[in-house]
């Protein structure tokens, strides 16, 4: 993601923080927004236009600038209310980070390469998109590649199994299956198997 798209600009908020605030925010063509970190909340008004569409290339691990006024904020994107029914968002909750010293948070898993096994007929099945790791701000990585190249079919790929960089921690449990490759075939009986026991439950019903 480019420089240009992890850029914001914002106007500080000092009042009317309600709904009604919010409201007026809205109608203007604006985001309320709060940036949280060790001191007290800051509270924005964002560009609505601007963050939808720089939106779209955002990951919940990416880094963002935001300008306000002559402060600047390195945030992540907390959390964001939408209006599923207008298409708009409502709210946006941001967490400033602070260089040197270490944070949490969800980074993106995506596969990388062709598994043997679909080659052969199998389906490859990611189980896992996402996992909580621990480092400084500077080596927090957009997403983590996994190889599943090797992988034939009936066999899995687990969180032991990847390569991390060694400046960050992975929080999950390393037994935890990424990703797998099925056998159609295994698939098919398995179907036909639920299928048979429901009919034989509705007839016993």
């Amino acid at each position: 993601m480019s420089d240009i798209n992890r850029s914001l600009k914002a106007k500080p908020r000092t009042e009317d923080f309600g709904s009604a605030g919010a409201r007026r925010l809205l109608r203007s063509g604006q985001i309320p927004a709060v940036i949280y970190g060790k001191k007290d909340p800051v509270h924005i008004a964002l560009d609505a236009q601007e963050f939808t569409n720089k939106m779209r290339h955002f990951s919940e691990s990416a880094l963002l600038k935001i300008a306000v006024g002559r402060k600047h904020y390195e945030v992540l994107l907390k959390d964001y209310q939408e209006d599923l029914m207008r298409g708009m968002i409502k709210h946006v909750d941001f967490y400033e980070v602070t260089h040197g010293h270490t944070l949490r948070a969800l980074v993106s898993i995506v596969l990388k390469g062709s598994p043997i096994g679909t080659r052969e007929g199998g389906i490859l099945d990611q189980v896992l998109h996402e996992i909580e790791i621990e480092c400084l701000p500077k080596d927090l990585p957009e997403a983590i590649e996994a190889d599943v190249s090797h992988l034939e079919i009936n066999q899995a790929l687990h969180l032991r199994d990847v390569k991390f960089p060694e400046t960050i921690k992975v929080l999950e449990d390393l037994s935890k299956t990424v990703a797998s490759v099925k056998g159609v075939k295994a698939e098919v009986v398995e179907s036909t198997e639920e299928e048979a026991e429901e009919a034989a439950v509705s007839e016993e019903e």
